[in-house]
């Protein structure tokens, strides 16, 4: 992973915290899990928990009992990992032991198969593992069996090892990154929302739009692109924690994976040679540059709403980053005439879409001043960028020419966490300097996210991008 950017920039530049660990190592030092065991565990989890335990011990990880975790209210410290084996009534539910819903992940550990097939669709996938979160009101899900084990994320991810306790390598690499940072939709104080300030009337929205609409059209019928699970469908165990879902997804109407995002125009500056004030320090492999930072603008889809079956002038909303007093500091634009009905909430993704784009402003800056005679800025200066992320992996033979593979070693952490966003900046330097060294031409770069899905970033329209992934089939004819 690249170190291109140093931690108090990447905190500037989109706010993600100093303290967020990026290495797995880090990760492992932050960890801080308790162990809190359901009334009556059987002898398949109880001989599970202590295996993890032991897993967990030798790599420096204390896990700490129930009692030595809970402040003197009962509830257990903000930043805790909750390992929650076991079935629980609803009075002993971990979620009833925490301070706020956003410091703790509560991990349930059931002794049965995970609820799949080899035969179930990424939807079905995803509503099955939705479900369980809300009736037991956890974050990430485990399941034993005799002969493995498997973890599901709330980002409809799914991985299984086929041994019947933790292996202390499957633990360091899969399940630590996993239970270092919680999925977060952005919160009110983290940027400023202009409810009607998307005018959709423009001749540049119609543009965008109908790029957005060929894209969804092209989407509809591959089942990787998952649409939306309902939480007014889900089966809850009261009201009460119907509303407490309800809070945690910021009054969301349900579940959604993937966007598509059409990065705005944004004519760069040529990076320097020698430092200046105001001026970011990006540390590449022939030397330090120095970039100035520009604000950018993105038209993406709504959180929630169905892209494979798209409604421009109600599912696609602006964010973007303002530079104030060297920080940058996130927006959303609704659009103008929204229905009340109509609920736009910022994706999850937002701050992962933003580290993208600006991604791109700093690379085409940097090309400019070692690559003069390069294509990429003059496009973002006139065209912009198209991002695409979805669910699932692209074959070798559907990756576009000029664009550079990353983030296939990065720890597999979930959507929506201040790492996902580091990894997609720091990844983009080095698709970039993968292109220098091989001195052929940068168009855009291919971002890996193990147990997660990808991010197409480049050059190519949103349709171009998914007519790629989603080629006609063949002997059909208009």
């Amino acid at each position: 992973m690249s170190n291109s950017i140093n931690s108090s920039s990447l905190h500037d530049l989109l706010g993600i915290p100093l303290d967020t660990p990026l290495s797995i190592d880090e990760m492992c030092g932050r960890l801080h899990p308790v162990l809190y065991p359901a009334p009556g565990l059987s002898a398949r989890l109880e001989q599970f928990c202590n295996a993890l335990v032991v897993a967990m011990e030798s790599l420096g990880i204390s896990v700490l009992s129930a009692e030595e975790a809970s402040g003197e209210d009962g509830r257990f410290s903000p930043g805790t990992v909750i390992l929650a084996p076991g079935y629980f009534p609803d009075d002993l539910l971990a979620i009833n032991r925490v301070t706020t819903l956003y410091n703790n992940i509560i991990v349930g550990i059931y002794d049965e198969p995970a609820p799949l097939t080899r035969d179930s669709s990424p939807q079905q996938r995803l509503d099955a593992i939705v479900g369980r979160l809300a009736r037991d009101m956890v974050h990430i899900l485990v399941y034993v069996t005799d002969q493995s084990w498997t973890i599901c994320t709330m980002n409809g991810g799914v991985v299984t090892f086929p041994t019947p306790f933790p292996l202390q390598e499957d633990v360091r690499c899969s399940l630590v990154p996993k239970l270092t940072a919680q999925v977060v939709p952005p919160r009110a104080e983290e940027l400023d929302i202009m409810p009607g300030a998307l005018h959709t009337g423009t001749e540049e929205f119609e543009t965008v739009a109908t790029d957005f609409m060929q894209c969804s059209a092209l989407w509809s019928n591959n089942a990787s692109l998952l649409t939306h699970t309902s939480t007014q469908g889900l089966d809850y165990r009261s009201a009460f924690y119907q509303r407490i879902v309800a809070r945690y997804l910021d009054q969301r109407s349900g579940m959604s994976y993937g966007f598509f995002a059409s990065q705005r125009p944004v004519a760069v500056e040529p990076a320097l040679l020698s430092a200046g004030a105001g001026l970011l320090s990006v540390r590449l492999q022939r030397g330090d540059i120095f970039v100035p930072v520009p604000e950018i603008r993105v038209i993406t889809t709504r959180s929630g709403c169905r892209k494979n079956h798209l409604d421009p002038k109600g599912d696609l909303v602006e964010i973007g980053l303002i530079q104030r007093d060297g920080k940058g500091r996130a927006y959303l634009k609704t659009p103008a005439g929204l229905s009340s009905g109509t609920i736009a909430k910022p994706s999850f993704d937002t701050l992962t879409i933003l580290a993208h784009a600006l991604g791109n402003a700093l690379v085409a800056s940097i090309l400019m001043t070692l690559h003069p005679e390069s294509g990429f800025p003059l496009h973002l200066a006139r065209m912009g960028a198209s991002i695409t992320h979805w669910h699932d992996y692209p074959g070798l033979c559907q990756l576009p020419g000029g664009y550079y593979l990353h983030g296939e070693s990065n720890p597999p952490v979930a959507c929506s966490t201040p790492q996902s966003a580091a990894y997609s900046l720091l990844g983009k330097i080095a698709a970039l300097e993968s292109a220098l060294e091989q001195g052929r031409e940068y168009r855009g770069d291919v971002h890996i996210e193990p147990n997660h899905g990808t991010n197409i970033v480049g050059i190519l329209s949103l349709a171009e991008t998914a007519l790629l992934l989603n080629p006609p089939l063949s002997g059909v004819h208009d």
